[in-house]
């Protein structure tokens, strides 16, 4: 039961957040409110946290609650964090004691994008999820988080196993204590839960059943004369297998597994034998097979992390393209989530063949093969990444953008510089900001030579307020020159929005931390222009006072 300080702890964190959404978009990561920010809110959860293991929030349209306590409410549309979260799906949020900074600063960054201005087609849900964070869970409606139209417009269809239902059941008692001799006994109805436990019991009756069937089929392997014993016996755990997979059984399954993989190290089979079994093994990989396993993913049954990476071990490179198959057909995120930790794993082994996902007709799956291939971290994939940074989807191009700065391979400079002018400017933002990721001479180049042309003046001032963040990356005396000649340009045409410019200039700058600046700078701290005024001001109030 929550007490009066659970509740008003709780209350200081939603505060903290909703301070911290606005702020965070407003300062680079460097800066010291941002550092502060975060500190601040991290300091919240410390509170709280000494008190209670886990603050779950259960979010509503327009109020958020703590258990039973509303601890946030806005009738407004703007600036309301329960609407911000509602209309993604997010029906509640929950953070765990031992909550690090890095998953808090990983969390503010999603909840202060602008979806509705800013060039982001992942919603918040799917943010979420590709980050996985340890300590801060989620629960979301699932008519909100299918990843695109093709997976709206296809129907999951459940098929549901007949049974008698509970007045059946109830009529068999009835009929069955009518007999004379049991007239005197009183009928006890059965409620739901013991229904339930009923149920629970019949199938936990049967995992044991089909474990010790296994018991006895391997016992059997182990003393069978002849091939065509040897050959039904084998044929016999395939069907097994199969068996457990339709009905939803993994762990059972993946017991056989092991089973098969101890039988196959058997030195006392013959050497005929034991070929059988390793294409047993083999069968693991298959395309039958990971057609039940997806099955099983998308069923939503839970499966042990453990149990789930011991049958990970078992597959072998052949399990990759039946996997990516499969990737395109999940309906849940849950069984794509468990399908691309499987192929990050595969994928280590053989990137030539992962990498053949690329040409899927799907955008979704090239998508995640990329996401793939970028947690995998092999510079290999980069020659692979290059073609999908033109494709045409713009979400894909901006996947495979991230990957080529995540890799920092020369060999993505040339697809980057060429994506600088790409017709959408979320690409050309993303193209600048891997540039900056790799960080080298040649990289520093691009970018000064793309924003010294005559037209980059034309472009949005929050792009080309990136490309300058991206530049400050570099403290070197050529980068600083360069800034301090666009702060002293001044235009007879087009004025604001070469004003534009200098303000850019102005701010990175102010990032850099260059006192030589400050001349320049205190020239043009009461320019006319509103825009270039507070960016000059703001660039000699970071470079005095650091913040």
């Amino acid at each position: 039961m929550e007490t009066l300080e659970d509740i008003k702890l709780a209350k200081d964190i939603i505060q903290a957040l909703t301070k911290a959404k606005k702020t965070i978009r407003m300062y680079p990561d460097n800066n010291p409110i941002y550092i502060k920010t975060i500190d601040d809110t991290l300091s919240r959860f410390t509170d709280f946290f000494n008190l209670r293991d886990e603050l779950s929030l259960r979010i509503k349209q327009n109020e958020i609650f703590f258990e039973t306590e509303q601890i946030y409410h806005n009738p407004e549309k703007d600036d309301n964090l329960a609407l911000f979260l509602f209309k993604d799906g997010l029906r509640e949020l929950s953070f765990k004691k031992g909550l690090t900074k890095e998953e808090l600063e990983g969390f503010l960054r999603i909840i202060s994008l602008d979806f509705d201005r800013e060039a982001v087609d992942d919603d918040i849900v799917t943010l979420l999820w590709e980050k996985d964070f340890e300590n801060i869970k989620y629960i979301a409606d699932e008519a909100f988080i299918l990843e695109d139209e093709d997976y709206e417009s296809r129907a999951t269809t459940e098929v549901k196993e007949k049974a008698p239902g509970i007045d059946e059941l109830h009529k068999a008692y009835a009929e069955a204590f009518r007999a004379e001799d049991v007239r005197e006994v009183s009928i006890v109805n059965l409620t739901d839960r013991d229904l339930q436990l009923l149920v629970k019991e019949i199938e936990r009756d049967m995992e044991d059943k089909i474990w010790k069937l296994s018991e006895i089929i391997f016992e059997m392997l182990l003393h069978a004369e002849g091939t065509v014993e040897y050959e039904d016996i084998l044929r016999f755990i395939k069907d097994l297998i199969v068996y457990c997979l339709k009905q939803v059984d993994f762990k059972t399954f993946v017991d056989i597994v092991k089973m098969t993989k101890a039988a196959s190290e058997n030195t006392a089979l013959p050497e005929v034998v034991s070929r059988q079994i390793k294409d047993l093994l083999s069968f693991i990989s298959s395309d039958e097979t990971i057609r039940h396993v997806a099955g099983v993913f998308d069923s939503g049954v839970e499966i042990d992390e453990n149990v789930l990476n011991e049958y990970t071990e078992f597959l072998n490179r052949n399990a990759i393209t039946p996997f990516i198959s499969a990737l395109g057909e999940m309906q849940s995120i849950q069984g794509r989530k468990r399908i691309i930790n499987i192929l990050i794993h595969l994928g280590k082994k053989d990137i030539q063949t992962l990498a053949r996902g690329l040409q899927d007709s799907r955008w979704f799956v090239v998508r995640n093969i990329i996401y793939i291939l970028r947690h995998i971290g092999d510079k290999r994939a980069v020659e692979h990444l290059l073609n999908s940074a033109r494709h045409a989807d713009i979400r894909v191009r901006r996947e495979a953008i991230k990957a080529l700065g995540e890799l920092k391979s020369p060999l993505a400079l040339q697809t980057l510089r060429d994506s600088l002018d790409d017709s959408d400017p979320s690409i050309r933002i993303s193209s600048v900001k891997a540039l900056g990721s790799i960080g080298s001479e040649t990289a520093k180049r691009i970018i000064l030579e793309r924003v010294s042309k005559k037209d980059f003046r034309n472009r949005e001032f929050n792009e080309k307020k990136e490309f300058y963040e991206t530049l400050s990356r570099w403290t070197d005396a050529e980068t600083a020159d360069f800034m301090l000649k666009t702060l002293r340009k001044r235009s007879l045409f087009k004025r604001s929005r070469s004003d534009e410019n200098r303000a850019c200039a102005a701010y990175s700058l102010g990032l850099i931390g260059n006192r030589d600046a400050l001349p320049v700078l205190e020239r043009l701290k009461g320019s006319k222009n509103k825009l270039l005024r507070e960016y000059v001001n703001a660039a000699i109030n970071r470079i005095e006072h650091g913040r």
